[in-house]
């Protein structure tokens, strides 16, 4: 591949379909890039299970070795094992190859530097850019070596670390690993932590080519593989499942109903405060009305946020927060390192039903019955600016217009936020009332309008 397009260096990754607009002299030259900018010693490297994983990890360590550097090979990871390598054990940075929920034929780099400090389009994924399109090769006197090391126990002892309520009963979930990692973690974790949960396994084994389709745990054919079983298999305490790098996690309820990110956003966030109320809270600026209701009767200061891990990382650390929490299922905890993942949840929600001795439905039954919510709606528009601009004027007037994250208009009866997706070409739509009815009159009005104008370039 000779030309490389500008477009795959987003707001905080790369990620482009593999051998059209990203292949391994693409990564290789990242990697590179990365060492001429952060100046490692020594980098983690790891990958998910994508079938194209071998070829781009193998071009990434090359790159790191032909620039002096040192690669610890950790092997097929989740992206949040990533963050805790590189944090746990002090190496210099670390990269993985992972796409996260994009289609099989997708790949990228995720990348963070010392201590896990997240790298964005506002650390260093722009000047990374110009180095791999200025053609740009390092090759240092000394050549890298590259030492194997199985993380796997250390990572699980820190999740468990989470768990600090003994479990006194039995719990059988059901778990929908995406066919990534999360799978054999979970195993690991139970063995470890010697833990009475008894797993129905859902797309467990690792399997880069997706058989059933995308690994994202909110495709409607993912949902309800969940929920079949749930409403199937006799008494089931709630279920879990994970996007294909395991950094985003989402809950069922006994009943077999789906829990939306922003209600479990707001579980964490009381969690949080009720252990120290004078930590802010951090959530994104497109569905918040549960977390503001926490963070109202604790008195604490909640930040809306822009939409992506590596911002709202940098803000936790400015801000010194116990934890930030998005409607998209990512969870951030400053307990590991001021990253976000997909297993510290679990281990909370066990805490809570201990602790409180109810149902999952109950648990959540306070801010589902009182806040009410669309849910993340995607469309395909030609022209994402000019879709905005359009919604934009047909609501600004009454209302009060925020653009921290795309644009928002707040009425006093409901909101919404209109952004364009960092990951996929996409407009997104998120809705909120606290009245049901004037929620979905408003999402099904702001949809028509998004619809008759879809192709307007």
């Amino acid at each position: 591949m000779n030309k490389v397009d500008p477009k795959i260096f987003r707001a905080y990754d790369i990620r482009g379909v593999y051998g059209v607009t990203i292949d391994e002299d693409i990564v290789y030259r990242v990697a590179q890039a990365y060492v001429s900018l952060f100046k490692p010693k020594s980098v983690v490297l790891g990958r998910d299970v994508r079938e194209s994983g071998p070829s781009l990890w193998e071009a990434a360590k090359n790159g790191f070795i032909d620039s002096g550097v040192d690669v610890i090979d950790v092997g097929t990871i989740s992206t949040d094992m990533l963050y805790f390598t590189v944090a746990y054990y002090g190496y210099d940075g670390g990269i993985t190859i992972s796409a996260s929920h994009n289609p099989k034929e997708f790949n990228g780099v995720k990348m963070v530097r010392q201590n896990a400090q997240p790298i964005s389009s506002d650390s260093g994924i722009l000047d990374i850019r110009d180095f791999v399109l200025a053609g740009t090769r390092i090759k240092a006197e000394r050549t890298g070596t590259v030492t194997k090391k199985d993380i796997i126990d250390d990572y699980c002892n820190k999740v468990l670390s989470f768990l600090n309520t003994p479990l006194t009963k039995e719990y059988s979930i059901v778990a929908n690993a995406s066919f990534g990692v999360a799978g054999l973690a979970l195993r690991r974790l139970i063995e470890i932590g010697k833990l009475p949960i008894h797993v129905k396994e859902i797309n467990f084994e690792p399997d880069g080519t997706f058989s059933k389709g995308n690994p994202n745990p909110l495709t409607p054919e993912s949902t309800k593989q969940s929920q079949d079983i749930i409403r199937n298999s006799g008494k089931i305490d709630f279920a879990v499942a994970w996007d294909c790098d395991a950094d985003r996690c989402f809950f069922f309820d006994e009943n077999g109903d789906f829990i939306l990110g922003n209600y479990t956003a707001a579980i964490l966030a009381e969690y949080f405060l009720e252990k120290n109320s004078k930590s802010p809270i951090i959530t994104n600026e497109s569905v918040y009305l549960a977390v503001k209701d926490v963070t109202d009767r604790f008195n604490s200061k909640l930040i809306l946020h822009r939409t992506g891990h590596s911002f709202i990382k940098a803000t936790m650390r400015k801000e010194d927060c116990d934890y930030a929490g998005e409607a998209s299922g990512h969870y951030y905890f400053k307990d590991f390192f001021f990253a976000d993942n997909g297993m510290i949840p679990l281990m909370i929600i066990l805490n809570l039903l201990e602790e409180k001795h109810c149902t999952v439905s109950e648990l959540y039954s306070k801010f589902r019955t009182q806040f009410f919510v669309s849910g993340e709606l995607n469309t395909d528009v030609k022209d994402n600016i000019k879709v905005m601009d359009i919604v934009k004027k047909a609501y600004m007037h009454g209302g009060k217009v925020i653009e921290v994250d795309g644009i928002s208009i707040e009425f006093p009866e409901w909101r919404f936020n209109l952004r364009p997706s960092n990951t996929e070409p996409l407009i997104r739509l998120n809705v909120e009332s606290m009245n049901k009815e004037l929620m979905e009159v408003k999402t099904k009005e702001i949809l028509a309008l998004i619809e008759k104008n879809k192709d307007v370039q």
